[in-house]
């Protein structure tokens, strides 16, 4: 007997560095993973790190995605391709650019196309400091309401009205140009069904509740009243963006036939509402509640989904927000994260190798091959160098400590004034030792994220790992275990966000009835469970005490010379 062959969904996830996609059916057979990297931005390109400005070209994004998708299908049979039934997206966030009414972002249009302020302003870019620092103050001094309450009280320089009031600011061209704004995740979304009209563009949930103060409490987004008294430049923008928000179990329309000719597919695919990647990525995880899934790349994004008469009443201070129905609709969406994850790690690889960098070039014994191959080895290595030496050095209250602010706070309580710091360094410390303990912070941070949900009364019962550390590190992984003393699950699948997107896919294109039959239905399971070292937590929670304690001085000095910084001005 011949088997029927099952549907088929497609799954794209849009990192930092590259975009992703997976082909898979509803049975959970994965067909065909491909990942295009940003030639520009791979490049460099528009991005200045001194000024915390990393932005992204629009080109990069489509470009990549129809390499990525061409890849995943071009050996499909005519009959399979009609098996295709849905495609969403996931995207990092926020991520916003300014568009036109049609809803095509500046970059695109004549006279912006190498105008960074044009480009989607990547998560990462910590320009609007300044700016999320003003929204803080006037939304803790609204009279009515405050509009930061459900995203954890304080508002961050990485979120969607920091960075739009920034580029409003700083370019009159843009400014002047851009009719509205929107996220990442809701223009590929726009652009994979042709939309034409901007009014037309269906907003994600997940992306307006946690980022841009969206609430139905507001009526959607903040007032025009507080917008305009945060600046008149803002006056009547809130009537050119949106009042509705969709969860990601949605369908946004369907494929065009602009994209459907590119890659020889119909045009009665289902195109589900986008999502950001870690909320997406989640649900690739097999996220359940009270179990914290940790997307662990080159920053977190840690993702919790509780009952809604669990959080009655409650507003969890310092996170990245509580939205109905941003991860899993029907249940609340908690989100926290650190800024700086795996890049604290390839940052101490980056400062070992600068001098090896630097002088391959005055090398004469080795050849321009030779040279290059070092380098690439050097590359893939150091930090696997660097786990094992550290691996080896036990634990002890004295060791040195670090903190984990190098690009900043993400939670608890968002400060992107922070800087990281090294506490107990002597003429002993080398290498494996700097290396452990930036490791420690890292983990420090997470705790610190816990901590403050179990102390608003959110219970943790385990955690979820995934993403390219969780993968690729088990060192990292078992100091988090011992750091947090509670068992780690690592996800099977190397692809959870595209993998979470595709599940959405199916769910939007009505092949299963919930996102959570999806799951049951596509998921992976998991591969390997890290368990805390019992004679190694309780020294952690000593480190861990020092990590506060140097943290506070740390935070304390910060915010003295930033009020100085600004009394100068």
């Amino acid at each position: 007997m011949v088997k029927e062959a099952a549907d088929l969904v497609i799954g794209i996830d849009f990192g930092t560095d590259s975009v992703r996609a997976i082909l898979i059916d509803i049975n959970g057979n994965v067909r065909g993973v491909s990942t295009s990297e940003y030639p520009r931005w791979k490049q460099g390109l528009y991005c200045n790190p001194s000024q915390n400005q990393f932005r992204q070209h629009p080109l990069d994004y489509l470009e990549s995605m129809e390499t990525a998708v061409s890849e995943i299908v071009s050996d499909l049979s005519v009959e399979e391709k009609s098996l295709v039934k849905g495609m969403s997206i996931d995207t990092t966030g926020s991520t916003p650019v300014a568009v036109t009414q049609k809803g095509e972002p500046l970059a695109l249009t004549e006279g912006f196309q190498e105008n960074p302020n044009a480009m989607f302003i990547l998560w990462k870019d910590h320009t609007a400091i300044e700016e999320a620092g003003e929204i803080n103050a006037l939304a803790s001094a609204w009279p009515e309401t405050n509009y930061t309450k459900y995203v954890g009280g304080i508002y961050s320089s990485e979120w969607f009205w920091a960075k739009l009031l920034h580029i409003s600011r700083m370019d009159e061209n843009v400014r002047d140009a851009a009719y509205s704004w929107a996220e990442h995740c809701d223009w590929i979304t726009f652009e994979l069904t042709g939309g034409t009209d901007v009014a037309s563009m269906k907003r994600s949930r997940c992306a307006a509740g946690h980022k841009a103060m969206w609430h139905e409490e507001f009526d959607g987004l903040p007032s025009e009243e507080f917008l305009s008294s945060l600046d008149p430049l803002l006056s009547g923008l809130r009537e050119r963006l949106y009042r509705t928000t969709e969860t990601s179990d949605q369908a946004a329309g369907s494929l065009s036939s602009k994209w459907a000719e590119k890659w020889s597919l119909n045009t009665d695919i289902t195109i589900g509402v986008g999502a950001f990647d870690a909320h997406m990525g989640a649900v690739g995880g097999e996220i359940k509640p009270y179990y914290l899934s940790r997307v662990m790349g080159t920053s977190t994004c840690d993702m919790l989904v509780v009952p809604h008469n669990d959080i009655d009443g409650k507003l969890i201070r310092g996170i990245c927000g509580q939205v109905d129905g941003s991860v899993i609709p029907g249940l609340m969406g908690l989100e926290a994260g650190q800024s700086a994850f795996g890049d604290v790690y390839a940052w101490f690889k980056d400062i070992l190798q600068w001098p090896v960098k630097h002088g391959l070039e005055d090398i004469d014994f080795l050849n321009s091959s030779e040279k290059k191959r070092l380098q690439t080895h050097l590359d893939n290595h150091t930090i696997q160098i660097l786990s094992d030496a550290a691996s080896k050095l036990e634990p002890s209250p004295d060791d040195e400590i670090a903190l984990d602010w190098l690009n900043g706070r993400r939670t608890p309580d968002a400060d992107q004034h922070l800087k990281a710091a090294f506490e107990g360094l002597n003429l002993a410390t080398d290498a494996p030792h700097m290396f452990k303990a930036l490791v420690e912070a890292t983990c420090f941070g997470a705790k610190a994220i816990v901590e403050r949900f179990e102390s608003e009364g959110i219970e943790i019962d385990g955690v979820i790992g995934l993403g390219g550390v969780a993968k690729k590190s088990p060192y990292v992984m078992q100091t988090l275990a011992n750091v947090l003393d509670m068992p780690i699950k690592i996800v099977r699948s190397d692809e959870t966000c595209a993998m979470g997107a595709a599940m959405f896919a199916a769910t939007a294109a009505g092949l299963f009835p919930t996102v959570e039959k999806a799951m049951t239905s596509m998921g992976d399971g998991f591969e390997k469970t890290y368990h805390p070292d019992k004679q190694k937590t309780d020294i952690y929670k000593e480190l861990y005490s020092r990590y506060q304690q140097f943290g506070e001085v740390i935070e304390a000095r910060a915010h003295i010379e930033n009020d100085e910084t600004k009394a100068q001005l």
